[in-house]
């Protein structure tokens, strides 16, 4: 479990294709000294299980499943991710409940400037429409935010100086794709409802 509240960066150092179809990716990771084999961590958003440190080097393995559903296989060395550990339990929930399980991606739309604020425009996919309210939680590249307008098609984020610098929110331009987690609860109540 994570709360979207982003930790550090780190930097696509390599990426190799896996006999399955998978692929094995190494991060250059601020905190790698403090991480052991099996922990658990967020990369844009998607938790991912670490199978080897080295150095300040960490290496995840990623299913064919979480290269389709992600935005993870498009990435190339010196990219920057956004990357998170797991919460502890006496830590203070500063974000909203993120499970780190990505439910889709999808395409940035725009990026403007507003004065010393930047709004980003996301495609809002089909499916996902029930899920979302103005001014409620998403995650965004596994980053906590709220929605600032909704439209039929997409949804606004308004972001702070401090998020673009802190986060890779900085680098994204319109045809990018964003990895999407939609607010838990609302999953939830949707899939209820369509129990009847």
């Amino acid at each position: 479990m994570f709360t979207g509240i982003i930790e550090a960066s780190g930097e696509i150092q390599q990426i190799s294709t896996l006999d399955d179809g998978g692929a094995r990716l190494f991060i250059a990771i601020p905190f790698a000294s403090e991480l052991a084999l099996g922990e658990s961590v967020a990369v844009n958003g998607c938790c991912l299980t670490v199978t080897e440190v080295t150095d300040n080097n960490v290496a995840f393995d990623l299913l064919q499943q979480t290269l389709n559903v992600t935005n993870l296989g498009q990435l190339s060395p010196s990219d920057r991710v956004n990357l998170e550990r797991a919460v502890l339990p006496t830590d203070r929930l500063s974000g909203h409940l993120v499970q780190g399980h990505v439910d889709e991606t999808a395409e940035v739309l725009a990026v403007r400037p507003q004065g010393q604020d930047t709004k980003i425009d996301i495609a809002l996919p089909e499916a996902a429409k029930p899920l979302v309210i103005s001014r409620g939680s998403i995650a965004v590249d596994g980053i906590s935010l709220t929605i600032a307008d909704l439209e039929e098609n997409q949804f606004t984020l308004w972001i702070i100086p401090h998020t673009l610098e802190v986060t890779n929110l900085g680098t994204k331009q319109a045809s990018d794709l964003v990895n999407l987690e939609f607010d838990l609860l609302g999953k939830y109540v949707q899939r209820q409802l369509s129990l009847g």
